[in-house]
């Protein structure tokens, strides 16, 4: 009897009143509320009052107490108070959910941080820092600076145009080796540029062809390698501090040349030495080690090269803290997307991300914003749009009658004069039928060894031949000096490779004409860009693009309140709009295709 007494007051000790049901279910979302940051205030109710309890709906937020029915009037009462959706919002809105379901991708960043949901919130940060008269500006004077220059910038906290190299703070023997190329004055997008990547922040800078984007990033990789190296060398198997990534090799030898000719001549102004490393397909990596075995600076790849380079641990990124993407818009088009995802997987701290081209599409900006953080973008003139320096002439020529005609065009300016063409074989005929008529050519494409390649390029650039018949490989970034005249034997099926391809003349403030060979096989689609780009360029129009059918104009005379952005969102083409791009359309297909061929390998037995 004693012991069942004893149990009986140990259950009254750990007695647990009973709680209904629903005063279990408004407690959870009293909880869930509080860690929403509702403001919703505990209620307390008696037993009693149960019934009551179930019988009421609990709601959280600004509508808690509205019914749904209501909800739904008064959405309905806004929209009619807005007034009915015209074609043109229509337009707008079908616009912007392409361009949104074709920038969707994923976030580029290391697997490190996609593992941790590592997130940067705060940009880089250097010692470098303006100077102090230029500091004491107010932003008005910024701001009248860059409109004399057609510079505009977004972002916040942009560091301030400065319009000398000497207020950079450079050291005195670069200021000397940029007299001897004849560089007095920072260019517009150097005015803005440099002054952005110094102090440490991502950038995407937009410029036309020709206007010294590459010296805009490799003057900062330069000066951040320098105070590295200052404050405490690099030893065997370190490095790199900065790494530069380039489309095509031919881009990356120029600017790996670039990289070693002021690293030389800051040593022979006493400075430390800094050693930079190529990797690119074609070469022998061998002739390298020696570079790498004593520490590495900088690097200038191509992603193929690189990707090979990280993956048999050549060497790592541990140090890296610059990353260049030149060209970035035509190696994402080029299929390098997934490649430079796995080189980013390579880093394992946050890093300074910088990117240029004379193209980038929105697409492509979005794209970019996944890596970036707090990114100012310099754009100086519209991206994509071509160098008022340039004179473009488009003639209508019969297919069989093109390799017949350059002779004639050749005869327009004193060499050297650059030749291109969209397939290896028309380069090659190209080249064959200009060595039978006596005229000292040379040519590059693809499909050439790297000897080869490396030869055209360099007796073309000595000015020992006359004559450069090549592939778009010769056409993003490479900077030949004294060309008059590029000659266009197709229209490219991209205007953006048109941009690119005509910038090779009229760089640096010099002029240059730039003849394209249209016919009947040339895209509809790009004639329209093409016919565009030249009324923006306030350039001649020739007939046969005047008569062109074109769908954009009926958007082109609407009030200005409510006209459309000009062009198309996804390419840049001025002649058509996101609805319509053939490049949208061609990278459905592609997507269909490799689909396709993996649903294919997917063991049918290969019935």
């Amino acid at each position: 009897m004693d012991s069942e007494y004893i149990d009986l007051e140990k259950e009254a000790e750990n007695y647990v009143p009973y709680v209904p049901l629903s005063k279990r279910n408004q407690e959870t979302l009293d909880r869930l509320s509080q860690l929403h940051g509702a403001s919703t205030s505990h209620r307390h109710r008696d037993a009693d009052s149960e019934s009551d309890d179930e019988a009421t709906s609990v709601q959280v937020g600004p509508t808690a107490n509205v019914s749904l029915i209501d909800q739904t009037l008064e959405l309905r009462k806004k929209e009619t108070e807005r007034g009915p959706q015209t074609e043109l919002d229509k337009r707008l809105e079908e616009e912007r959910a392409i361009l949104e379901a074709v920038t969707r991708h994923k976030v580029l960043a290391s697997d490190l941080e996609l593992a941790k949901d590592i997130q940067y919130t705060e940009p880089m940060t250097t010692t470098w820092r303006p100077p102090h008269y230029i500091r004491e500006q107010s932003s008005p004077d910024w701001d009248s600076i860059r409109q004399k220059h057609h510079i505009l910038v977004e972002g916040t906290n942009v560091p301030p145009p400065i319009r000398h190299f000497r207020d950079m703070k450079f050291p005195q023997p670069l200021l000397d080796y940029l007299k001897t190329k004849g560089i007095e004055r920072p260019s517009p997008i150097q005015i803005q540029g440099l002054p952005v990547a110094l102090s440490g922040r991502d950038m995407i800078g937009i410029a036309f062809t020709g206007s010294g984007k590459t010296l805009a990033f490799s003057l900062p990789l330069i000066m951040l390698a320098l105070e590295d190296e200052a404050k405490l060398p690099l030893i065997a198997g370190e490095g790199p501090i900065g790494m530069i990534l380039c489309p095509s090799r031919e881009l990356a030898k120029q600017t790996y040349e670039g990289l070693c000719a002021m690293s030389n001549v800051l040593v022979q102004g006493g400075y430390p030495e800094l050693r930079s490393l190529l990797c690119i397909g074609g070469i022998d990596m061998r002739e390298q080690f020696q570079t790498l075995n004593r520490g590495v600076h900088m690097v200038v790849a191509t992603p193929g090269r690189l990707q090979d380079m990280l993956e048999k641990k050549k060497f790592n990124l541990d140090l890296c803290k610059y990353f260049c993407l030149d060209e970035a818009d035509r190696m994402v088009d080029m299929g390098f997307e997934e490649d430079l995802r796995n080189i980013v997987s390579y880093f394992n701290h946050q890093r300074q991300t910088v990117l240029y081209s004379a193209t980038m599409p929105k697409k492509i900006q979005e794209f970019a914003r996944t890596a970036l953080v707090q990114p100012v973008i310099v754009n100086v003139g519209r991206a994509g749009a071509a160098s008022l320096d340039i004179i473009q002439e488009v003639e209508y020529v019969k297919q069989e009658n093109r390799i017949v005609y350059l002779l004639e065009c050749l005869q327009k300016t004193p060499p050297p004069v650059l030749i291109f063409a969209e397939n290896k074989n028309d380069v090659d005929d190209i080249h064959e039928y200009l060595l039978l008529k006596g005229v000292e050519a040379v040519a590059t494409h693809g499909g050439k060894t790297q000897e080869e390649r490396d030869y055209a390029v360099k007796s073309f650039r000595e000015g020992k031949k006359d004559v450069l018949v090549a592939t778009d490989v010769a056409s993003k970034g490479l900077d030949f000096t004294g060309i008059q005249h590029v000659i266009n034997f197709d229209m490219p099926k991209e205007i953006e490779d048109y941009v690119h391809r005509i910038g090779r003349t009229g760089r640096s403030g010099k002029t240059g004409v730039a003849t394209t060979f249209i016919n009947m096989n040339s895209s509809e689609q790009v004639l329209l860009d093409l016919k565009h780009l030249l009324v923006e360029a306030k350039q001649r129009v020739p007939p046969v693009l005047e008569s062109l059918y074109d769908p954009t104009e009926k958007y082109r005379n609407l009030p200005p309140d409510a006209a459309l952005p000009a062009g198309c969102s996804y390419c840049g083409g001025l002649g058509h709009r996101i609805t319509d791009c053939p490049k949208l359309e061609q990278h459905r297909r592609a997507q269909t295709s490799g689909m396709r061929s993996r649903m294919g390998d997917g063991g049918d037995g290969g019935y």
